[in-house]
């Protein structure tokens, strides 16, 4: 059985409709905190159980029988906390007899990035390595539904005001939710992966160039220094923890970490990715 973590969840959840369309149900199991949402799922056939990353009992059981476990990465702010919440899934899943243990990481994992997110990733990954367990490590592209949240507000205003940028390999859930799966299910790549990423890297001026295109009206492009876009965002209500996600983001991708486009993902799932331009166009509202 293949249980996957965090079901609810965006990621989560299109994995197990992409694997329902690759094994049969029943040799689907999910874990997630509220049951009651996962409700679809039991009635098409998936078992559903509870389980918390702070609960390891109710981890124990939910990973029952799995042959191969899926941790789809905490959405902690906290990194000490996902950590933790990760080591604690890592631990059950080895106790619960698991063959493989899988974790959705990050292309830009390093244990010195500008970007928090990485560094917890980074120590998943040794977590994984020390484990003794069979893994594999998903280095995932950058979400592509995180461009769009970082350009709601040029889309209203018609400006992109932020730090100088990168070029980020922008990905999306559905591209990687296939992968995830082909690699669940036909049993390739071993330890930590390529990148799994779209196919090309765009920055902050190019996805104002693409968003202008699509609204049929300029979206102009304000390059500001860190301290400024922090203030902003401060000016907002912003918490600091987010404040310096979204500022990390952009430290990192001008040091590189995320521009770096691998073939793995496409041959893998047996088709072009999705281009950022077509998930902008589909995800922009027409009204906008």
């Amino acid at each position: 059985m293949i249980v996957v973590t965090g079901a609810n969840g965006n990621l989560g959840r299109k994995i197990v409709e992409e694997l329902l369309g690759r094994v049969p149900a029943e040799d689907i199991g999910v874990s997630v905190r509220d049951a009651n949402k996962a409700q679809d799922l039991k009635e098409r056939g998936v078992r559903v159980r509870q389980g918390n990353f702070d609960d390891s009992e109710s981890l124990l059981h939910a990973f029952e029988q799995a042959s191969q476990v899926l941790i789809v990465s905490s959405n902690a702010l906290e990194g000490e906390e996902a950590v933790r919440q990760h080591q604690t899934a890592i631990d059950m899943a080895k106790k619960a007899g698991a063959g493989r243990v899988l974790y959705t990481s990050h292309m830009g994992s390093a244990a010195t990035s500008h970007f928090p997110p990485m560094r917890t990733n980074a120590a998943t990954e040794e977590i994984l390595k020390s484990s003794g367990m069979a893994f594999t490590s998903l280095r995932c592209g950058f979400f592509a539904s995180s461009a769009l949240l970082m350009i709601s507000d040029a889309l209203k205003t018609g400006e992109l005001i932020v730090p100088d940028s990168g070029p980020i390999a922008w990905t999306t859930h559905s591209d990687l939710a296939a992968v995830t799966a082909a690699i669940l299910t036909e049993g390739k790549l071993d330890g930590i992966t390529s990148p799994l990423t779209a196919s090309e890297a765009i920055d902050m001026e190019g996805i104002a160039s693409i968003v202008s295109k699509i609204m049929d009206q300029p979206i102009r492009h304000i390059v500001v220094p860190d301290e400024e876009y922090r203030k902003r965002l401060t000016s907002h209500g912003m918490p600091a923890a987010i404040i310096n996600l979204l500022t990390g983001i952009f430290q990192a991708s001008r040091q590189g970490d995320f521009s770096q486009i691998d073939p793995t993902l496409e041959n893998l799932i047996g088709r072009p990715p999705i281009r950022l331009q077509d998930f902008l166009k589909d995800s922009i509202p027409q009204s906008s």
